[in-house]
């Protein structure tokens, strides 16, 4: 290690540990000084770690923390991003903070948005990079699928001896080489029948003649046994595979990955994809079935991730939404809970939600209007917007408040009629929400 590097790796964790001990912060700052310091810190602290870097749409957050919790089962402490700072600087600071034990193998498991990517593995070189999934996202930012892809497909490209786990039931992912070697997981949990999906689903175009691609088996959105009926072009074998859906509901799923029976404390089918996912990664280093499942059955809701929050009485489920794919699974989730029930969404639209909320009107809402719902509120800072979208898909009747401001909200729900409360919110709504909630005593910590 350079003396530069060991100025930066010195200055940075001073700063960490005082951002952390009087300020209660300091997830990203000791990080950005450390690389204005040296803007190689990252590569010095970083090369004695097997390192495995998660990237997607959605469902990075929850892959990451399972993929963490299987780890540890069999090799002990794993290092993460567990704070979301998953850009360059934050993940400096991450490696700031490890403490790792002597004569350990060293882990860390890093959720990496995509656009950083390729910023980072300039710097850190993972040996294994985990796709779960490309969908329509912020498009102010990310720009569409095929942008996105190009961008994670060009980081890992900056890593070649990595393997990329991949996520084989999305056309995307299989459709041109890489540089990296490559192995795919996916469903193969029912026979082949002939399924269309919805005309309003993106990714439908085979990416070698442009036909648009047909299905033997369709889990959601454009995931699942696909094929060209006008080419060769078709879903490549898979490694590790889901093999049953045993039960599904809105807490919990049972499934089997590979034979084995798992289980995970979190619904949708989404979720199921997530699980698989951490266990591609587990079983491609060699963890056993035991270890596997031991690790998914960590009930430790991440934030925002279907965690359930009491507030005098109402059991809340707060869920992230943030794209029309994952609404739409979200509202599937929903649907398998009891009824009746009363919905909360909040809607933002600052940079980390993405500043288009068009998205809304791709979600289906109208689905909610088939199920029991004596309340329903719109609120955050584009509540206008997310108001007109539910009277349009005939919520209106349904008790329906317009509330933009937060401390209000809070003081609905303790008035609704039912026990469960599902309240959907973009990313800084959510982080907005658990702040009110922490300053009100609801939960510990606003993070």
């Amino acid at each position: 290690m350079t003396f530069k590097s060991r100025l930066a790796l010195s200055v940075g964790k001073s700063s960490q540990w005082f951002l952390q001990t009087f300020m209660k912060g300091g997830s990203s700052l000791p990080g950005k000084i450390a690389l204005k310091l040296d803007p190689d810190v990252l590569n010095a602290i970083s090369k004695d770690y097997e390192i495995i870097v998660v990237t997607g749409t959605n469902g990075k957050t929850l892959t990451t923390a399972l993929t963490v919790n299987i780890l540890k089962q069999q090799f002990g402490d794993v290092l993460t991003n567990t704070t979301g700072a998953n850009m360059l600087q934050g993940i400096v600071s991450t490696f700031l903070s490890d403490k790792p034990k002597k004569g350990q193998k060293k882990f860390a498991v890093l959720e990496i948005d995509e656009a950083s990517l390729s910023k980072v593995t300039k710097y850190l070189k993972p040996s294994a990079f985990l796709f779960t999934n490309i969908f329509r996202d912020q498009l102010d930012r990310y720009g569409e699928i095929y942008t996105t892809y190009q961008m994670i497909v060009d980081g890992a490209a900056n890593a070649p001896d990595a393997t990329i786990i991949a996520n084989g039931d999305l056309p995307l992912f299989n459709s041109n080489e890489s540089v990296n070697s490559r192995v795919f997981y996916g469903f193969n949990h029912e026979e082949d029948p002939e399924v269309v999906p919805s005309s309003n689903t993106d990714g439908l175009l085979c990416p070698r003649c442009q036909h648009i691609l047909k299905y033997n088996m369709l889990t959601y959105s454009n995931q699942g046994k696909y094929y060209c009926s006008h080419c060769q072009f078709k879903r490549p074998e898979l490694s590790y595979q889901v093999t049953n859906l045993n039960d599904m509901t809105n807490t919990y799923s049972e499934f089997e990955i590979d034979g084995t029976k798992q289980r995970i404390e979190v619904g949708g089918l989404y979720n199921i994809y997530n699980a698989l996912a951490a266990a591609a990664v587990a079983k491609h280093y060699g963890v056993t079935d035991e270890n596997i499942a031991k690790g998914l059955t960590y009930d430790q809701k991440v934030f925002g991730r279907q965690e359930v929050i009491n507030i005098d009485g109402k059991e809340c489920t707060l869920v992230l939404v943030k794209n029309p794919v994952g609404l739409n699974q979200v509202i599937d989730m929903i649907n398998l809970a009891p009824q009746p029930f009363s919905l909360v969404q909040i809607l933002n639209s600052n940079y980390a939600d993405g500043i288009d909320v068009s998205w809304i009107w791709d979600g289906n809402y109208e689905s909610f209007a088939e199920m029991t719902i004596p309340n329903v509120i719109a609120g955050g800072e584009r509540s206008k917007d997310i108001a007109l979208r539910m009277k349009v898909a005939g919520l209106e009747n349904n008790n329906f408040k317009e509330i933009p401001e937060l401390p209000k909200i809070i003081e609905e729900i303790k008035q609704m009629d039912t026990e469960r409360v599902f309240i959907l919110a973009t990313y800084t709504a959510v982080l907005q929400l658990r702040k009110e909630l922490a300053s009100q005593g609801y939960i510990k910590g606003g993070m």
